[in-house]
């Protein structure tokens, strides 16, 4: 089986460490001081987490995510990262990157942007409206605040 791979940079592993369990909700594979790996099934995914200096915002990370099979996954998995304490950004029927999504957003330690997404139907728009935030394409939580939004992004 193939799976997706990503390695960050992190300042602070245990920070770090703390907010991918919660988030993956599973345990990692590996830790070492400066090191740590967590290997997923579902969704397939080797994802890596590596120690090193690096000044934020300078990086070449857009942000993740990933794309679940209908709106329910999505509020499921926003209830559950609200169960254990991360809170999330909605962003419901916004037209974002030539489709329809309803999805939800949280940010690590580190500031990374992190989209849980369902892609209702495509789009002849990139965007709708203004956007609803402007650091990452197509959008992102500005910060850990929670709130509602329906509208759009721009790519």
């Amino acid at each position: 089986m193939m799976k997706m791979h990503v390695a960050i940079n992190v300042n602070n592993l245990e920070a770090s460490l703390d907010f991918y369990r919660k988030l993956f909700n599973a345990e990692p594979t590996k830790v070492k001081e400066d090191y740590a790996k967590f290997e997923l099934d579902e969704p397939g995914l080797h994802f890596a987490l590596n120690v090193r200096p690096y000044q934020q915002g300078s990086g070449v990370i857009n942000h993740f995510g990933f794309q679940v099979k209908d709106t329910e996954a999505v509020l499921a998995t926003k209830k559950r990262l609200r169960e254990a304490g991360l809170v999330s950004l909605d962003e419901m029927n916004t037209t974002c990157c030539y489709a329809v999504q309803d999805k939800i957003w949280v940010r690590d330690p580190e500031g990374n942007p992190w989209e849980i997404f369902y892609t209702k139907a495509n789009s002849e728009f990139e965007s709708a409206d203004q956007a609803a935030f402007s650091d990452v394409c197509c959008s992102a939580p500005a910060d850990d605040t929670a709130k509602t939004t329906s509208g759009s992004c721009s790519c």
